[in-house]
């Protein structure tokens, strides 16, 4: 599923043994696998070697208060006396003991808590760094924060698909409705891109949901954690599910942050669709606030006519991209960002109100690429793709994609054939497929889990919560109505955050279903505020 911002989903912005257990029933569960017995070899082996934690490299770009580490997982677990790759993990130890708000009594320790920010291919590494803001402080208190970037990102035996440096190139054009020599430009490099996937990384078809699910495993074994307690925010509350199903003894306490919908027949290629229409909702949440603020921004006092003025902007970027570097494609991955998290509102709508008046400038710094982030954003995009090529059938017949994509295009035009063009080169995958894992577990096997959802998420659609809470049994799920900031645990709503704070420091769970009220909408001169913080930790 397609990523904005810092490309991946966040926990509230962030600003913010014998075989292996599984579901009675599944295939798991009568018929051990090789890689269910590779994941017990890993694990076991893990959990004798523990983490050397020392002082993080200076790649990591972490403070000095936080440890790091690495974990050898196998790069095949069917195989797992094979090659065998390393995992970075960092870490904050529990702070000292806190006062619980209502009783009065200390936050006791309760072990590690594992995070990580979806995708794929984002890196939870910078996730200790969230103990010092005050929606986390009690929760640092009680455990230790843990990061880590999943196989393939960052330092983790990363992938790369093609020369950064042309993964970044700009500017470059997004045709909102592309003629037949566009599309067939595009298949080009999405076929293109598949074949330089498959020559540089020759272990490719080991980058999977299920092999992200069995190395969270073998990272529980050697955090020296009985059971795992995890807190994964968009794709990551896909394979914490995945994992939920393959190892459901093996859960302490979970939250599934901004739910993928994990349903076989949605992954992944359903699934983009369904983001694609949910995103054109979202950009008409935007517009419409925009508009009520038109006193500040000037840019129409009704969505039709913001849309228009974005119109004509994108028309003018399309001839003469702003300051050489800012063209439709640019301005179009800038505003999606918007779509992912209320907050940048005010900015956005500052920088198109200015390039109208004729200061390019604000937009220049807000999409223009960062030629330091190139080899980052590539490797990012790499793991994405390969996971989401791997991980499920795709259609093969570019007609296909032309038919749906060309469908949803007339009703949901703001985000459809971006998303398209970014998935496209797993139709030309040279990789095997695998089928997605069905999703579920029993009350009596897995603990009670929360899942948190914002009702107007449009990266992940709120389908997708109401279908992983059918399939995990005990699950809670905790809505934040008419709201679409996408990752809202340890954000703006106290309500969420209640109900978060209340799970992973004493267990408990609303009923089964919650609601909180919307966070306040963002104030139109917030701007500078909203640039000042920073998405991910």
């Amino acid at each position: 599923m397609r990523a904005a911002a810092a490309r991946y989903g966040t926990a509230g912005s962030l600003v913010l043994t014998a075989l292996v257990a599984a579901p009675a029933g599944s295939a798991s569960a009568t018929l051990p696998t090789p890689e269910t017995h590779g994941t017990s070899v890993a694990a076991q082996r893990a959990e004798a070697a523990g983490i050397r934690w020392g002082t993080c490299a200076k790649a990591e770009h972490l403070p000095p208060s936080l440890q790091c580490g690495t974990v050898s997982v196998p790069l095949d677990y069917a195989h797992p006396h094979g090659e065998q790759i390393k995992l970075t993990v960092s870490r904050a130890k529990a702070k000292a003991k806190a006062k619980g708000k209502a009783a009065g009594r200390a936050v006791a320790r309760q072990g590690a808590l594992v995070f990580n920010p979806g995708g794929p291919g984002g890196s939870g590494m910078y996730f200790p760094m969230a103990g010092v803001m005050p929606e986390w402080k009690r929760i640092a208190a009680a455990y230790d924060l843990i990061g880590y970037a999943p196989r393939g990102v960052g330092r983790s035996a990363p992938l790369s698909c093609q020369d950064p440096k042309e993964f970044g190139k700009a500017p470059t054009q997004a045709p909102t409705h592309p003629d037949e020599a566009y599309k067939r430009e595009r298949v080009a490099k999405a076929q293109a891109y598949a074949r330089g996937c498959a020559a540089r990384n020759p272990g490719l078809r080991h980058y999977t949901t299920l092999n992200n699910a069995r190395d969270l495993d073998v990272l529980r074994a050697a955090l020296g954690e009985k059971k795992l307690t995890f807190m994964g925010a968009s794709y990551g509350t896909y394979f914490g599910a995945v994992y939920a199903t393959l190892f459901p003894t093996h859960v302490r306490r979970m939250v599934f942050d901004s739910a993928v919908n994990p349903a076989p027949a949605q992954i992944w290629y359903r699934n983009n669709l369904d983001q694609s229409a949910a995103f054109e909702r979202r950009w008409a949440d935007f517009r419409a606030w925009v508009a009520k603020h038109d006193k500040t921004y000037h840019l129409g006092r009704t969505p039709e006519e913001v849309l228009r003025n974005y119109e004509k902007v994108r028309a003018e970027l399309g001839r003469k991209p702003a300051g050489g570097k800012v063209g439709q494609s640019q301005l179009q991955s800038a505003y999606l960002q918007a779509g992912y998290y209320d907050d940048y509102w005010p900015m956005r709508a500052k920088a198109l109100s200015a390039y109208l008046k004729g200061d390019p400038k604000p937009l220049i710094e807000q999409a223009a690429p960062e030629p330091r982030a190139a080899v980052e954003q590539e490797n990012g995009n790499a793991v994405y793709t390969a996971v989401e090529c791997n991980d499920a059938p795709w259609p093969t017949d570019f007609a296909t994609w032309d038919r749906d994509n060309t469908l949803l295009a007339r009703v949901a035009p703001f985000e459809t054939w971006d998303n398209a063009w970014m998935n496209l080169p797993c139709a030309y995958w040279s990789a095997p497929r695998q089928q997605p894992l069905d999703v579920r577990a029993d009350d009596d096997e897995l603990a009670p889990t929360l899942i948190l959802a914002a009702e107007r998420d449009a990266a992940t659609p709120y389908e997708g919560a109401r279908e992983l809470h059918r399939r995990l049994r005990g699950s809670v799920l905790v809505t934040e109505r008419e709201a679409g900031t996408h990752g809202i645990g340890g954000g703006a709503n106290q309500c969420v955050n209640g109900h978060l704070e209340a799970y992973l420091l004493e267990g408990r769970l609303p009923g089964r279903r919650a609601a909180c009220a919307p966070h306040q909408e963002p104030r139109p001169d917030s701007a500078e505020r909203a640039a000042e913080r920073p998405r991910a930790l």
